[in-house]
């Protein structure tokens, strides 16, 4: 088996068994393909049969220029292809198991205040097409927590706003139910009845919520720019993205006295370990909570 026929049969099984979303399977073969280029002067360094030290060789070539975060994410992503052979009988070890993974600090995205998401909101342009749109846009993500990948994949198909909830195809292709607020569910509705009709959409985006002035879905990059123009436009200092506004919700949740485990459901994150990672309270918060419910206060 070369490393063509080892990549394509991975790349099968992270589409189909692991239902990993076409980003996540191209960033697992980029990182397979580094590291065959950086043992391809070796003829018998086949994935098959490569040994240990041919692979740290190869991975310490691969990731001498990488951030300790990027490193992380080589390592782990080479171990679980290497995994995979192992499952499959092509190898009887994985010569990945004894490399160690950087020690990494929790890298938290910046909570955005609800006085700078008004701001943000309140600064677009509502006398547009587009302006309505974006409306929605901001108001969808942050007041149903969506990751970008799943707001532009949102459909019309998916909104049940008669039972109070919207469908969110989420990591892996799982699906869940999130609420909607009334206030996005009311300019969802404001969109689909002023904005949407007037666009023509393209027939892969029939279904599609929200559309670009062609008629085709939003990319993530698109997203992006409508977020970097609006902080730009606000002066805001904080360095943001589509998903500022996902960990603000599930931060503001958690400060108003959600529960964790009811903010992992609607995140759609598999471990409550994750969503801890996306919560973090400053001191006058836990102050609080402590001074409210200890029973020496």
């Amino acid at each position: 088996m070369n490393w063509e026929q080892a990549i394509s049969a991975y790349k099968s099984y992270l589409q189909i068994e692991r239902g990993l979303s076409k980003n996540a399977v191209e960033s697992y073969v980029y990182d397979i393909q580094k590291l065959q280029k950086s043992v391809s002067n070796n003829a018998k360094a086949l994935p098959i049969t490569i040994d240990k030290d041919t692979v740290l060789e190869g991975v310490y070539e691969s990731v001498k220029s990488l951030s300790e975060r990027s490193q992380a994410r080589f390592i782990s992503g080479l171990k679980s292809f290497f995994n995979y052979l192992v499952f499959e009988k092509y190898r009887t070890d994985n010569p990945m198991e004894m490399v160690e993974s950087p020690r990494l600090g929790r890298k938290l995205p910046p909570v955005l205040s609800t006085q700078e998401i008004d701001a943000l909101i309140d600064a677009i342009d509502r006398s547009s097409l587009e302006g309505q749109r974006n409306v929605a846009i901001l108001e969808t993500l942050y007041g149903c927590g969506l990751r970008v990948s799943e707001l532009t994949t949102l459909k019309i198909s998916d909104l049940f706003f008669e039972e109070g909830f919207i469908r969110v195809l989420g990591k892996g292709n799982k699906e869940r139910f999130v609420p909607v607020n009334p206030t996005t569910e009311k300019l969802i509705k404001v969109y689909l009845k002023t904005v949407r009709p007037l666009q023509k959409p393209q027939k892969a985006a029939i279904d599609t919520l929200f559309l670009n002035r062609r008629g085709h879905g939003l990319t993530r990059a698109m997203i992006f720019t409508i977020i970097k123009q609006l902080a730009k436009k606000i002066a805001l200092e904080k360095t943001i993205s589509p998903h500022s506004f996902r960990h603000s919700f599930a931060t503001h949740l958690l400060e108003n006295g959600a529960d964790l485990r009811v903010i992992q459901q609607l995140l759609g994150h598999e471990s409550i370990t994750t969503t801890e990672i996306y919560m973090h309270l400053d001191r006058t918060h836990l102050a609080g909570v402590l001074n409210q419910y200890h029973p020496r206060k």
